[in-house]
């Protein structure tokens, strides 16, 4: 065989090798699609204080595990101390502004009771001073002086009452329904919620990362200031659209971590995103914005699933967040099935290569 013999037959033979692989992908890519594009999440809670102030204690540091309930850091409770002992004492002034209150109502009901005995005598008096009228024993001039007696009576005995009514309602209502009470309370209540507010708790086990906070720093309501990474965490693969067009939510998959090389752990679809951030549209009041690409063949959208692990399901809580990984879904049929292990086996073991 001439050398030009060789080389037609090694070109025929890479050109017959390229066609069968390019089929086997299309093929595979179909019923039994593989993507390197999947990941371990943790979910990550982000501490922030529900008040201001100056740190005073970081209480954890970088790469610590915790636990719900820990203090992670504290703010100087100094004016929080001050602001409960002012609370405070609106409560006792509430209060002994009550007992003014009350004294001031038992002193109107009493000048009220001598008010009518006064307005009863002035009656008397008026019709007495009727009768002699009639007889000619007094004049009509002292007739109406004692009428204006009794009329003014009258007027101070509605003013008392009045002034009474308006004390009362002052007033209010007695014991901790008093509405001035419940006010100095509940500003009570509130300094307090926030003097326990200067110890941040962890509400959440899981491991403190990237933790730049020192003491001195000033914390400011709502920012965060430290992030803890939650023990619970969510394998997650990023397919094209086209090869999850025959997967269900009982395909079975296959699952090989670049941190465990060579290792395969069986796997199941748990759950097919609802959507991708690239179909979201929000209501901003601005146009349309449409998609730009001068490409021939544009990119393939990929969609997300969740997936579990079937033998070993707390394998990814240990792992590290953003960990990679590499999804293999499995065909319904038991050639196809065998054509995907040997495919995901061939995927783990160059792992320990690259």
């Amino acid at each position: 065989m001439t050398p030009d013999q060789k080389f037609t037959r090694y070109v025929r033979f890479s050109l017959i090798a390229f066609v069968c692989l390019f089929i086997y992908y299309l093929i595979a890519d179909m019923t039994m699609p593989v993507t390197p594009q999947a990941r371990v999440y943790h979910s990550v809670v982000q501490v922030a204080p529900q008040i201001s102030g100056q740190v005073t204690n970081v209480r954890v540091s970088n790469n610590q595990t915790v636990k719900v309930g820990d203090i992670l850091f504290e703010i100087d409770p100094t004016p929080y101390q001050l602001a409960l002992a002012q609370a405070q004492l609106t409560l006792d002034d509430a209060k002994l502004q009550n007992q003014r209150l009350d004294t001031n109502v038992k002193a109107l009901k009493a000048q009220i009771v001598a008010a009518k005995a006064k307005q009863h005598e002035q009656k008397l008096s008026q019709t007495r001073a009727e009768a002699l009228y009639k007889k000619r024993s007094i004049s009509e001039q002292a007739l109406e002086a004692i009428h204006a007696n009794f009329q003014a009576s009258k007027a101070n005995t509605a003013a008392l009452e009045a002034q009474l009514a308006e004390a009362t309602l002052a007033r209010g209502k007695s014991g901790n329904d008093n509405l001035a009470i419940r006010h100095a309370a509940n500003q009570l209540a509130q300094a307090k919620l926030n003097l326990s507010y200067t110890q941040v708790h962890a509400l959440t086990d899981g491991v403190v990362s990237n933790l730049q906070l020192l003491n001195g720093a000033y914390a400011i309501t709502g920012s965060p200031l430290l992030a803890i990474v939650a023990k619970k965490a969510d394998l997650v693969a990023d397919f094209r659209e086209k090869s999850l067009k025959n997967m269900t939510l009982s395909t079975q998959a296959r699952v090989v971590f670049d941190n465990r090389p060579g290792e395969v752990y069986s796997a199941q679809i748990a759950l097919f995103e609802a959507g991708v951030s690239d179909g979201q549209l929000s209501a901003n009041g601005l146009l349309s914005t449409t998609d730009t690409s001068s490409r021939w063949v544009r990119d393939a959208q990929r969609q997300r699933i969740h997936l579990t692990l079937n033998e070993h399901p707390n394998l990814i809580a240990n792992m590290p967040s953003g960990a990679r990984a590499t999804v293999q879904l499995l065909p319904e049929s038991t050639i196809g099935q065998w054509f995907a292990i040997a495919q995901i086996r061939f995927i783990s073991w160059l792992h320990y290569i690259y």
